[in-house]
């Protein structure tokens, strides 16, 4: 009973973790852990705050850099321009993402026929039209590029779908990337304890 238990719990966070309504999907970290990096700066001077435009990425950028400065920080890195072995900087875009693909689309033809014992329920239908077609998709993506050769060494792309595109409401902007910028930097290692000479 006790194991039935702690894996129904462990089913259960899994299941809440998946269905966050972001994904999430990192690159491989082991290029960045072999630059054994410690210093780092941001590609590109931050956005005005001050801005009245309605644009989400006006509200993003301070999030954004908040968010990665605070999860680098806690894992050593240190921001120092003056020192910097890799540089932060991020794409937001706005993309489109086919809807799923129906279960039951594989018994469906053009000629006309009858179907016994078909079954399909309403909720079947409802989710069809709910998941089916075009959606509106939302994409950050997250890369460090080394700063003697300009190569990239490490990127995590997060979608998200739109469920409302003509309202943004930051409050929820912020709480969201705030959780999927933790969950994404979960994967770099810790800075380099030994540093550049001069620490």
């Amino acid at each position: 009973m006790r194991t039935t238990t702690i894996l129904a719990y462990l089913l259960l966070s899994a299941l809440l973790t998946a269905c966050s309504g972001v994904d999430i999907e990192p690159s491989n970290v082991d290029q960045f852990a072999a630059g054994n990096y410690k210093y780092y700066k941001w590609r590109t001077a931050p956005l005005p705050t001050n801005s009245t435009s309605s644009d989400p990425f006006y509200a993003i950028d301070p999030v954004m850099r908040r968010e990665v400065d605070a999860g680098l920080q806690a894992r050593g890195y240190i921001l120092d321009t003056a020192r910097a072995q890799f540089s932060v900087d991020y794409l937001y875009a706005i993309g489109m993402r086919e809807g799923a693909q129906s279960e039951q689309a594989s018994n469906i033809s053009p000629v006309p026929s009858v179907t016994p014992n078909r079954r399909v329920d309403q909720a079947s239908v409802d989710n069809a039209i709910a998941l089916g077609g075009v959606k509106e998709t939302s994409n950050i993506l997250l890369q460090f590029n080394d700063m003697d050769s300009n190569a990239q060494v490490w990127q995590v792309l997060m979608t998200k779908i739109v469920e409302n595109a003509n309202r943004v409401d930051t409050s929820r902007l912020d709480e969201n990337l705030t959780k999927s910028l933790e969950r994404a930097l979960k994967t770099l290692p810790q800075a380099t304890v030994a540093g550049t000479p001069g620490d």
